[in-house]
C-alpha cells in the first residue's frame, strides 16, 4: 500500500477533508469581495432606499447618533450616514475612471518604451521618471490648485499622477517577456511589431497590471478623499468622504461627522487589499501549485 493510500484512508478516517481550499479563496479574499460588492450595491442603489435626501436638513443640527440618525447629523442638521450612503457615487466612479484612464495611458507609453528600445524608451521613462520624483499627493495637488479645484481637474491630476507606475511596470514586463523564445521564432517568421505585441506578449504582461489595479483602487479612493479634505476635490454640498471628513475636522467634539466617511474609506481600501491579494495569489501558477 502507497503512502498516498495510507494518508488517504487516514485522513477519511479521522474525518478530515482530503482536498483543500485553493490558497486564493481564504476569508481575507472573501471580506473583501463581500466589501466591495456592498458598497457597489449602495453606489447604484441608494437613491431608491436612503432614509432622507443628502442635501436636506432633516433634523436637529449637531446631534449625536440615535434610533432616527444612526450616524448623527452635522452642521446644517443634515443625516450623516444618507450623506456617507450617497459619497459612493461619487468617490467609487472617480476611482474606476482614474484606474482605467492611467492603465490604458500607462500601458500604451511602457508597451511602447519595451517594444521600440533605444531612443524612444529613454525619452518616455524620463518623462515617467520625472513624474516619479514628486511624492503623489504633492504632485495631485499642484496640478489641481493649478487647473481650479472640483472633480474634474482632481480626476485629471490623479491620472498624472499613476500612469507612470503602469508605464514601468508594463515595460519592464514587455522587455522580459519579448526576450523568451517564443517570440524569437515569431520574429523569425516574419511577424510585425504589431502582432508581437498583441499576440505574443500582451497576454503574457498583463498579470501585474490587474493585480496592481486591483491594489491601487483603493488608493486612488483615499487620494481622492484627501484633495477633498484640503478643499481641492469635490465642492460643497456635494457628499463626498473627504469633504465630509474635514467638516468633521473642525468640530472635534462632534466626531460622528467624520466617523462614517472615514470608516467608509477604511473598508473600501481594505476590501481592495484583501481583494487584490486574491487576486495576486490566484494569478501566480507558483501560489496554486502550493
Amino acid at each position: 500500500m502507497t503512502a498516498g493510500v495510507r494518508n488517504l484512508e487516514t485522513g477519511l478516517k479521522l474525518g478530515r477533508p482530503t482536498a483543500r481550499v485553493p490558497a486564493w479563496l481564504t476569508l481575507p479574499v472573501g471580506v473583501g469581495a463581500a466589501i466591495i460588492f456592498a458598497w457597489v450595491i449602495v453606489a447604484l442603489t441608494v437613491h431608491w432606499w436612503a432614509p432622507f435626501e443628502p442635501l436636506q436638513s432633516v433634523g436637529t443640527r449637531l446631534t449625536g447618533p440615535s434610533w432616527q440618525h444612526l450616524a448623527g447629523t452635522d452642521a446644517l442638521g443634515r443625516d450623516v450616514l444618507t450623506r456617507t450612503l450617497y459619497g459612493t457615487r461619487s468617490s467609487l466612479p472617480i476611482a474606476g475612471i482614474v484606474i482605467a484612464v492611467a492603465v490604458v495611458i500607462g500601458c500604451a507609453i511602457g508597451a511602447i518604451a519595451g517594444l521600440f528600445g533605444g531612443w524612444v524608451d529613454s525619452f518616455l521613462m524620463r518623462i515617467s521618471d520625472i513624474t516619479l520624483a514628486f511624492p503623489p499627493i504633492l504632485l495631485a495637488m499642484t496640478v489641481t490648485a493649478s487647473l481650479g479645484p472640483g472633480l474634474r481637474n482632481a480626476l485629471f491630476a490623479m491620472v498624472v499622477v499613476w500612469w507612470p507606475v503602469y508605464a514601468r511596470l508594463l515595460r519592464a514586463q514587455v522587455i522580459s517577456v519579448k526576450q523568451q523564445d517564443h517570440v524569437t521564432a515569431a520574429v523569425s517568421m516574419g511577424a510585425g511589431r504589431g502582432r508581437l505585441l498583441v499576440h505574443h506578449i500582451l497576454p503574457l504582461s498583463m498579470t501585474p497590471i490587474l493585480v496592481n489595479a486591483t491594489m491601487d483602487f483603493g488608493q486612488v479612493v483615499l487620494l481622492a478623499a484627501s484633495l477633498s479634505f484640503i478643499g481641492l476635490g469635490a465642492l460643497p454640498p456635494s457628499p463626498e468622504w473627504g469633504s465630509m471628513i474635514s467638516e468633521g475636522s473642525v468640530r472635534f467634539y462632534e466626531w460622528w461627522i467624520a466617523a462614517a466617511p472615514g470608516l467608509a474609506i477604511l473598508t473600501v481600501v481594505l476590501g481592495f487589499n484583501f481583494l487584490g491579494d486574491g487576486v495576486r495569489d490566484f494569478l501566480d501558477p507558483r501560489t496554486r501549485r502550493r
